[in-house]
């Protein structure tokens, strides 16, 4: 598995269509359990709505895959926001659409544009990220080479996760897999091979969509 897409964190979002209020909560989830942990929260936090509809999509080969229209018309609320889920090649979440209805029916097509745009919203403030495997290296750069050391950064695909400043500077660095070894040829070419690194970890990390 080298990469899937999911939501940085917990966000929610809303709009207001036809006087009906719709609230778009999304949550990474990495097991079902999880997912209906988040279910049961936002139904109990909007226990007084008309409808709380859900989708979930668990595994990064979308192994678990699950929706609810929660009363709403059969194939009105659930679906749409699964085909959202999966257009967006989005995995190990959920998303729970809560209505307060206003007064005025939206019938079967406007429901289904209402939470599929419910659905994109929550997304949208969580942040769809792709987790992708990544190292966290360590630089040991000397202090005459830094301001070029951390100039270079902004033009590499790289993060600066921290810094300290000590005998030298300790600078750690998030870079993808793919892309560690040509952004540490660079690096230590810059520095005519005096900023010395160490990988200390692998991991999965959430960068944005391209």
């Amino acid at each position: 598995m080298l990469s899937y897409k999911t939501v940085r964190q917990e966000a929610c979002d809303e709009v207001i269509i036809n006087k009906s209020r719709f609230i778009g909560n999304a949550c990474p989830c990495e097991t079902e359990e999880e997912a209906l942990a988040f279910l049961k929260k936002i139904r109990e936090k909007h226990r007084d709505a008309t409808h709380n509809c859900y989708a979930y999509v668990i595994g990064a080969n979308a192994g678990i895959m699950r929706y609810s229209d929660d009363g709403e018309p059969g194939g009105t609320a659930g679906l749409p926001m699964m085909e959202v889920l999966k257009s967006r090649g989005v995995v190990n979440c959920c998303v729970v659409v809560t209505r307060y209805f206003g007064g005025v029916l939206l019938g079967a097509g406007g429901l289904v544009r209402a939470y599929s745009k419910g659905c994109v919203i929550a997304l949208d403030a969580a942040q769809v990220s792709v987790m992708e495997k990544t190292q966290r290296i360590l630089f040991d750069v000397p202090y005459p080479l830094w301001d070029k050391f951390s100039y270079a950064l902004h033009s590499l695909p790289a993060l600066l996760e921290g810094s300290q400043f000590q005998a030298s500077v300790d600078a750690t660095l998030l870079i993808r897999e793919k892309d560690a070894a040509t952004v540490c040829e660079k690096l230590t070419a810059l520095t005519d091979g005096k900023a010395e690194y160490l990988v200390t970890d692998e991991l999965f990390y959430p960068w944005p969509e391209e």
